[in-house]
């Protein structure tokens, strides 16, 4: 498929998108979608991966998102993919039907909490770009609205990385960086997608011995200690 006919698929699903989908979580809007596509893009580059199936799971893996803590929100995937097809299917009917599963599978599989395989090479893409938006600089300002949106303390001041307590969550901000963000690099499909995401935790490992450093009040270094740990954890991962 010609670049021009995928800017065009992705100019309609935009507008569509605009018009008919609320933006209520910014953290999850069009500028998202957008940015995961072009991540997908970099990813699949060189490979045999079908561009339209990639672009449109792109565009509507998020088209049902539940907030971090519904107790469904294991599920909105598979919502996701259903109403995919649904939108498809009555409102760009001169999309390809063949493509119809791919795509589906491509939207259910991009879940973390839902545990789906990714059983085909534009899923595998898909997953890892959308996962790359959780890491680097702006996975922390995501992972930081998102916190901020549902109400929950930046850090536990007192213990931040959880030394002497156990590491939650839902309850500390930072704790996210542990419990799941670190281990990212290892849940990717890709090559490339494995060699960005390690860049971005990088990033992330400083940023945590940067703080760490600021709440001992030294504002000019970072955490040596923090650094080293973190980072030889990560690579036992």
């Amino acid at each position: 498929m010609s670049s021009t006919s995928l800017e065009i698929w992705q100019s309609r699903f935009e507008q569509w998108q605009y018009k008919s989908w609320p933006q209520n979580d910014q953290a999850h809007d069009v500028a998202h979608l957008k940015r995961v596509w072009k991540t997908a893009q970099r990813i699949m580059r060189d490979t045999d991966a079908n561009p339209l199936v990639v672009l449109t799971a792109c565009y509507f893996h998020d088209i049902v998102n539940l907030p971090k803590n519904h107790p469904e929100r294991h599920l909105a995937s598979s919502q996701a993919a259903t109403e995919t097809r649904r939108i498809l299917r009555e409102d760009f009917a001169d999309f390809p039907g063949e493509l119809y599963d791919a795509v589906a599978h491509a939207v259910h599989a991009h879940s973390f909490s839902a545990g789906v395989p990714p059983l085909t090479l534009e899923a595998k893409i898909v997953q890892d770009a959308d996962r790359l938006e959780s890491l680097g600089a702006i996975g922390l300002a995501r992972v930081f609205y998102t916190s901020g949106a549902l109400g929950r303390p930046l850090f536990d001041s007192n213990d931040p990385l959880g030394k002497d307590r156990v590491l939650d969550d839902t309850q500390w901000t930072l704790d996210h960086f542990q419990k799941k963000l670190f281990t990212l690099a290892d849940t990717m499909q890709t090559a490339e997608g494995k060699r960005l995401a390690q860049h971005n935790i990088d990033f992330l490992v400083t940023y945590v011995a940067k703080l760490c450093a600021e709440l001992q009040g030294d504002l000019w270094q970072l955490d040596e200690s923090v650094l080293r740990d973190f980072s030889s954890q990560i690579a036992e991962y």
